[in-house]
C-alpha cells in the first residue's frame, strides 16, 4: 500500500471502487443537489409568502371584511398544511438543570435542517462501505476529504450579510447564522472523520508519527484541524459573549489561515472547492463595501448630495435605564420597521460597528436607536452623552455640541410584514421595544394612509396598496422601572391618538396596549417616597394612610388611568406577600407574581409591596371601598406639587400600566380568540420571554387544533432575542 497516499495527488476525484460506489466528484454533485432542493424548496416558499400577501393586501384595499382568511379549497388545505408544519418547527423543549439553571433545547424546525446536513453528510461518505473493513478505510479517509472539501462553499455562503440564500429565501443573515456555525460544526465532524480514518490505516504499521514529522501534506492537513478545531470553540456563545470585537478579528484570521492551509493540503483537481468560497467571501465584502460608501459619501448619495463629505452625523442624549438614544436627522437610507443597521463613530469608539435596531419609522424623517449599555462601545456612547449633558450650548444650534459623525451600513434584517395578519400581537421586554414598537406604528401608518387614501409600501413598487389587512394589535411590554416609558412614551401616546381618531371616524381598527412595571423603587410604598410629595402643611401620615387603604403606589396612578395591582396579600401572611414581591439588588421592588388579565378588573385590590431600605409597611385590614379609596387617592394627587405630574405618561384608555408579570399564553390566546384570520405573534427580548412565547404558541396552536381541520387559523411566530 503506498503510505504517502494521503496527498491525493493522484487524481482520485474519478475513481470509482469495485463495489460498484460512486465516484468522489458525482458525490460532490450528489451534496450539492441536495442542498440546491433545499434551497429551492425555501425560495418557493418564500414566492408563496409574497403572493399571499399580494393577495390578502389586494383584497383589503376592496374592504374585504376577513382578507387574511382564505376561503376556497385549494388555498384553506394549503394554509392548514403551512400551519401545522409551521406549528411542528416551533417545539422546543425546556429543561430545568437546576434551580437557577434552566436550558432550552433549539425548535424542532432548526434540529430537523441540522440532523438533515448531519445524515446527508454520513451516508455520502460512507454509502457502499463497511467502516470495519480495515482494507475500505484509506478509501473511506479519500471520499470523507472529498465530501469536506464540498462543504466549504456553503459555510461561507451562510456567513455572509448579503449572500445568495437569504436572497432567495427571504431571510436575514442574522437569523442564517446559527445555521453557519452547525455546518461548520458539521464540517469539522466530517474532517475528524476523514483523520481518523488514515490515522487508524497507519496505525497498523505505527507510522502516524512518521507522517506527521516528516510528510508535508499531512502537516498541513493536521494544522488545517486545528485551525478548525479552534474556531469551533472560539465561535461557542461564552467566548462570543466575553468580547464580540476580539472574536470577529480572530475568527476572520483565523479563517484565512484554515482556507490557507486547506489549500495547500488540497491536490489541484479539488481546489476548485476552495476558490468558490474564497470568490464568495470577496463578493460579499465588495457588494458590502460599495454599499457602505454609496451611503456615506454624500457625493455618491442623492439623498445627502451637496451635505459634506461624510453625511451622517449623530446626537447623543442619556436615558434612564443606562440607555443613550442615538439620533440622525435626515437619514441617506431608506429602510422598513423592524430593521437595524451597523454603526460606527469612530469618535467615541474606533474601529468598531454594532447592529442597533432602528426604533423609528420612515415617516419620523429620523432614525433613531435606543443602546443599552453593557460594556465596549455602548458603554463609551452612554459616558459621551451624559458627558454633553455638562458642556456648554450653542446660542445658534443647541444640539451641535454633542453632534458626531457616524458611518452606518445596512440597513438588514426580514420579516413577513405584519399589515397582511388579521391579528397582530406584539411582546417585548425592555430594550426590545424597540423592534416591536416600530413594527406596532407601521401598521397604525398604513391605517391612517387607508384612511387619506394614500398607498403603504413594502419594498417594492409591486407590493403598493392601500390600508392593512389587520383589525387588531395587542401591544404588551414588560420594563423594570417606570422611567423607561418615556423612552417610547411620545410614540405610544401618538398611536393612542390615531387609533382613537380612526374609530371615531367609523374604521373598524383596535389596539390595546400594556406596560408591566415589574421593579421600581416607587412599588415598595414606602412612607419616604411618600413625604417627597406631601405639600407644606399636610400631614404625610394622611398621605401614607391613603397610600396603604387603597393598596397601590400614587405614582403608578399616575402612569395611566388603567392602573392595575396585582393578586392579593392577607395583612396576617408575610410569606405569601413575599411571594408577588421581593427586593432587587438596586433595593427596589420587584414583582414576582404573574399577572392573569383576563382576571383583572379596573378596580384597584392590593399594591406589591416589600420591604426594600424603607420602613416596613403593615397592611391596613380595614381599608375603605374602591370608591371611597378612589376619591381619597383624587384628593390626595390634587394636593401634591405640580412638579410630580411633569413625566407623568399621559392617560389614555389603550394603555394599561400593572405592576407584576405578564402570562403569555393568556394573553396570545384573548388575542387568537377574536381573529379572524391568520395571527402573527412577534417577541422580542431575553431568551427566557422568548421560551415562553414559543411554548405558548404552540400549546395554542395545538389546542385549536389547526392541523386537524378545525377552521381555525394559523400562527405566524417571529421570535428574536437579545444574543447576537
Amino acid at each position: 500500500m503506498d503510505m504517502s497516499s494521503m496527498d491525493m495527488s493522484h487524481g482520485m476525484g474519478g475513481m470509482s471502487t469495485d463495489d460498484g460506489a460512486p465516484s468522489l466528484f458525482y458525490l460532490q454533485k450528489m451534496y450539492w443537489a441536495v442542498v440546491g432542493t433545499a434551497v429551492g424548496c425555501a425560495t418557493v416558499v418564500n414566492l408563496y409568502n409574497k403572493i399571499l400577501y399580494r393577495q390578502r393586501m389586494s383584497a383589503a384595499s376592496r374592504k374585504d371584511p376577513s382578507p387574511a382568511k382564505p376561503r376556497a379549497a385549494l388555498p384553506s388545505t394549503v394554509a392548514t398544511v403551512y400551519a401545522t408544519a409551521r406549528e411542528l418547527s416551533y417545539i422546543s423543549c425546556p429543561l430545568m438543570l437546576s434551580k437557577r439553571l434552566r436550558w432550552t433545547s433549539p425548535t424542532l424546525g432548526r434540529v430537523s435542517m441540522v440532523m438533515a446536513e448531519l445524515v446527508l453528510v454520513l451516508v455520502l461518505c460512507f454509502y457502499k462501505f463497511d467502516p470495519r473493513d480495515q482494507w475500505q478505510w484509506e478509501d473511506i479517509g479519500y471520499r470523507t476529504g472529498f465530501i469536506a472539501a464540498a462543504q466549504l462553499p456553503l459555510v461561507v455562503l451562510l456567513s455572509g450579510k448579503r449572500n445568495i440564500i437569504g436572497w432567495l429565501t427571504g431571510t436575514s443573515y442574522e437569523r442564517l447564522n446559527w445555521l453557519h456555525r452547525w455546518v461548520s460544526r458539521t464540517l469539522f465532524l466530517t474532517v475528524t472523520i476523514h483523520m481518523g480514518f488514515w490515522f487508524r490505516d497507519w496505525a497498523r504499521y505505527d507510522y502516524i508519527k512518521v507522517k506527521l514529522t516528516t510528510d508535508p501534506i499531512t502537516q498541513r492537513g493536521f494544522a488545517a484541524w486545528c485551525v478548525l478545531l479552534w474556531i469551533i470553540l472560539s465561535s461557542l456563545l461564552p467566548a462570543r459573549r466575553w468580547n464580540y470585537e476580539f472574536f470577529i478579528i480572530q475568527h476572520i484570521t483565523t479563517a484565512i489561515g484554515f482556507f490557507a492551509a486547506v489549500y495547500l493540503h488540497l491536490p489541484e483537481e479539488v481546489k476548485v472547492w476552495i476558490w468558490l468560497p474564497i470568490g464568495l467571501f470577496i463578493f460579499d465584502r465588495v457588494l458590502r463595501a460599495l454599499a457602505t460608501l454609496f451611503i456615506n459619501i454624500s457625493i455618491l448619495n442623492r439623498r445627502t448630495r451637496g451635505s459634506g463629505y461624510v453625511f451622517s452625523t449623530a446626537s447623543f442624549e442619556s436615558l434612564s435605564g443606562s440607555t443613550t438614544r442615538i439620533t440622525i436627522e435626515n437619514p441617506p437610507i431608506s429602510w422598513k420597521a423592524g430593521q437595524h443597521v451597523f454603526l460606527t463613530c469612530h469618535a467615541i469608539a474606533p474601529f468598531q460597528a454594532h447592529p442597533f435596531t432602528i426604533a423609528s419609522i420612515p415617516e419620523d424623517g429620523k432614525l433613531e436607536f435606543l443602546v443599552k449599555s453593557k460594556s465596549g462601545c455602548t458603554k463609551r456612547f452612554l459616558r459621551h452623552a451624559e458627558k454633553s449633558l455638562s458642556l456648554p450650548v450653542s446660542s445658534s444650534d443647541p444640539r451641535q455640541h454633542d453632534m458626531r459623525r457616524v458611518i452606518l451600513e445596512g440597513p438588514y434584517g426580514r420579516i413577513r410584514p405584519l399589515r397582511q395578519f388579521d391579528s397582530v400581537f406584539l411582546i417585548a421586554g425592555s430594550s426590545g421595544a424597540t423592534f416591536t414598537v416600530p413594527l406596532m406604528r407601521d401598521i397604525v401608518s398604513c391605517w391612517l394612509k387607508h384612511a387619506h387614501n394614500r398607498v403603504c409600501a413594502w419594498n417594492h413598487p409591486a407590493f403598493l396598496f392601500q390600508g392593512a389587512a389587520t383589525r387588531y394589535i395587542r401591544f404588551i411590554w414588560v420594563i423594570r422601572s417606570q422611567a423607561q416609558y418615556d423612552w417610547f412614551g411620545s410614540q405610544l401616546a401618538n398611536v393612542a391618538d390615531d387609533v382613537r381618531q380612526l374609530k371615531a371616524e367609523g374604521w373598524s381598527v383596535d389596539i390595546e396596549m400594556s406596560i408591566y412595571v415589574t421593579c421600581d423603587e416607587n412599588l415598595g410604598g414606602g412612607p419616604q417616597l411618600e413625604r417627597e410629595k406631601v405639600p407644606p402643611g399636610r400631614s404625610s401620615s394622611k398621605v401614607e394612610e391613603l397610600a396603604n387603604a387603597q393598596g397601590r403606589m400614587e405614582d403608578l396612578k399616575k402612569l395611566s388611568g388603567d392602573v392595575v395591582s396585582i393578586g392579593s396579600v392577607s395583612s396576617d401572611s408575610q410569606d405569601q406577600a413575599n411571594a408577588i414581591a421581593g427586593c432587587g439588588p438596586d433595593g427596589t421592588c420587584c414583582c414576582r407574581k404573574t399577572i392573569d388579565e383576563e382576571g383583572v378588573s379596573s378596580g384597584l385590590e392590593q399594591q406589591c409591596k416589600c420591604d426594600c431600605n424603607i420602613e416596613k409597611l403593615e397592611m391596613v385590614k380595614d381599608a375603605p371601598s374602591a370608591t371611597e379609596a378612589s376619591d381619597q387617592s383624587t384628593e390626595a394627587l390634587s394636593q401634591t406639587s405640580p412638579s410630580t405630574h411633569e413625566n407623568s405618561p399621559p392617560r389614555f384608555p389603550e394603555i394599561t400600566m400593572l405592576s407584576g408579570r405578564p402570562q403569555p399564553r393568556n394573553l396570545v390566546h384573548k388575542t387568537l380568540e377574536q381573529a379572524l384570520g391568520e395571527s402573527a405573534v412577534v417577541v422580542c427580548g431575553p431568551q427566557g420571554l422568548v421560551d415562553e412565547v414559543r411554548k405558548s404558541v404552540v400549546a395554542l396552536s395545538d389546542e385549536r387544533a389547526v392541523h386537524k381541520g378545525t377552521g381555525a387559523q394559523g400562527i405566524y411566530l417571529h421570535a428574536e432575542s437579545f444574543e447576537y
